[in-house]
């Protein structure tokens, strides 16, 4: 882009507040020369919180009065916290000041609010959040994510399209291959909102493979994960609670005596591989896919190298316009089913 991408972050969301955003920012404009950002929040705690920094020309302060509690309901946040750093930072996308927003605020009123500013797409009935997830090879992507708890098979179908278009853009991939997550892989499985939603995309030009299993989000055999939001939560969250789990074990395990503490030492530099390919701060920034406009989720409990790479994904998807590519491919789709 020949003029400087600019991304909006809610420096009040998430679990630390200032303290991560603006470190975070600090770090991306030193990484970035081509990026502006605007902290969103208090002016005085964020100047506060500069004040140690050198002035920089591309780091910009927009007072928002209010911030929206982890703990807020959508709809109060909505109608109650209209200069809230969330609902500011998202109208300075809405108004053309910025390219994106990043927030690691209340899920359910980011989604909220940014639905009911920047409104959704052509042919989109709801948003999406749609995350990236290790693999043995690689990544996959995953919608939806909690935004939506029930969705028929059209719903389901604009998912497919949303995380196709998505996959293509930031990971490159012509013709990503997308599974419909069920009880099983054979077609007799599941229930009759999947199965007709498996229908609409066996129909369509995408490079649907099918049915996919629990089992296999982490093979690497599928790029794109869709299901209903509350399917698709409870996954996430089981499968970070394995992870502890097992990580519990291992350290539990290595403790045990003395030579058990030796073999840790031993295993260190292994453990330490494994824990970088799966390291959840380099999975950061859930996209909220199906809006005009780019908004990213970052984890409320992120650190700063977290937070960063949440910034990285906003600036990912104003590179390759995935807000535009959705609707185009959306269109298509559509067009294509109709003459059908």
């Amino acid at each position: 882009m020949n003029t400087p991408v600019t991304i909006a972050l809610d420096a009040m969301g998430g679990d630390y507040g200032p303290p991560v955003v603006v470190s975070a920012a600090l770090r991306m404009l030193a990484e970035r020369q081509d990026i502006r950002l605007i902290l969103v929040g208090d002016q005085e705690l964020l100047t506060h919180e500069l004040r140690v920094s050198k002035p920089n020309e591309r780091l910009h302060i927009q007072h928002a009065s209010q911030q929206v509690a982890s703990d807020e309901l959508p709809s109060q946040a909505l109608r109650l916290k209209k200069d809230s750093s969330m609902r500011v930072a998202i109208n300075l996308v809405k108004e053309g000041r910025a390219h994106a927003c990043v927030s690691a605020g209340n899920t359910g009123a980011l989604m909220a609010t940014a639905r009911y500013v920047l409104k959704t797409l052509p042919g989109v009935d709801r948003p999406a959040i749609c995350a990236a997830l290790p693999t043995k090879i690689g990544r996959t992507h995953m919608l939806d994510l909690g935004a939506n708890v029930d969705c028929s098979p059209e719903q389901l179908f604009q998912f497919a399209v949303m995380g196709s278009v998505l996959v293509n853009a930031t990971d490159n991939i012509a013709k990503p291959r997308v599974g419909l997550l069920n009880i099983g892989e054979e077609e007799i499985k599941g229930n009759e909102r999947v199965k007709d939603a498996a229908r609409l995309l066996g129909n369509s030009d995408m490079n649907y493979i099918g049915f996919v299993e629990g089992n296999d989000i982490y093979g690497g055999e599928v790029d794109v994960v869709v299901c209903d939001g509350f399917t698709g939560n409870v996954a996430l969250k089981s499968s970070e609670g394995v992870a502890q789990m097992i990580g519990y074990f291992i350290k539990q395990e290595f403790k045990r005596n003395l030579l058990t503490r030796l073999a840790a030492i031993i295993a260190l530099p292994a453990l330490q591989a494994v824990q970088r390919k799966i390291d959840p701060r380099n999975y950061n920034g859930a996209s909220f896919l199906g809006l005009q406009g780019i908004v990213i989720k970052s984890h409320g409990c992120a650190d700063v190298i977290s937070f960063s790479n949440a910034i990285k994904e906003a600036l990912l998807e104003v590179d390759k316009n995935v807000p535009q590519h959705i609707g185009k491919q959306l269109e298509s789709q559509l067009a294509e089913r109709d003459a059908l």
